[in-house]
């Protein structure tokens, strides 16, 4: 399955998290550390719905970037 995942620059590092699974959120210094972090944190969120019995989401978030012009 493809998840969307939303990753944000912060002062401090990095944040990542999955909109379609909702808990699943990771960070890290780095842009890759938390391409990674949110891996697994992915796989490990859905080992837990697994194990719970729970149904895994379909993925249905879409991302998007829009270009919007400059306001004076």
């Amino acid at each position: 399955m493809r998840y969307l995942v939303i990753i944000e620059q912060s002062d401090n590092g990095f944040s990542a998290h999955v909109p379609d699974l909702p808990g699943c959120i990771s960070v890290g210094n780095t842009r890759e550390e938390v391409e990674n972090t949110i891996q697994e944190a992915i796989l490990f969120h859905i080992e837990g719905l697994v194990e719970d019995g729970e149904e895994i989401p379909t993925p249905k978030s879409e991302g998007v970037t829009l270009l919007v012009p400059k306001v004076a």
